[in-house]
């Protein structure tokens, strides 16, 4: 709690508790290597922010392409799963690049490796992926192609309740 000064724990309690799919989503979270913290407050809505908050991107989620298209598109060496289904199957959604900035304020993140971002559609629709990681004392953002993988890239997550 000494991280989160200004919040009840009770209400992340009852949040939780009020929706059992948030919690299953939590524990895929965890499960994948993530080590889910709360990290904000939506300002708008109220609802509390979950995000990976591994010093690493999470080891259970590395090695996949972007999306299905992605991976439809590779002809040999496809990965086993992509990031965005891999992620709707948690329940849960892909850092944008102003959350995983938002991420990058709070402690430092992916120093040895580099996660995908939620990409806008019109990248997307021309082939490329968003992805993000922190170099040389500072964040980067960058593109590729969405049917890339690597050993080091995989994917964060946010889970709002």
């Amino acid at each position: 709690m000494a991280r989160h000064p200004d919040l009840e724990w009770r209400e992340v309690l009852a949040r939780v508790g009020a929706a059992p799919n948030k919690l299953q989503s939590l524990a895929e979270m965890e499960r994948t290597g993530g080590e889910p913290d709360v990290v904000w407050r939506d300002a708008k809505s109220g609802e509390i922010v979950f995000a990976d908050c591994s010093p690493e991107t999470p080891k259970g989620r590395v090695s996949v392409c972007y999306d299905r298209a992605g991976m439809d598109s590779r002809k040999e060496h496809k990965p086993a799963d992509n990031a965005i289904d891999m992620a709707a199957a948690m329940g849960v959604e892909l850092l944008t690049e102003e959350e995983y900035l938002a991420l990058q304020k709070l402690w430092e993140f992916d120093t040895k490796t580099s996660s995908w971002l939620k990409t806008p559609e019109e990248i997307r629709k021309l082939g490329g992926a968003l992805f993000g990681d922190r170099r040389y004392g500072r964040v980067f953002i960058y593109h590729n192609g969405a049917q890339s993988y690597f050993a080091a890239r995989g994917f964060r997550c946010s889970l709002r309740v």
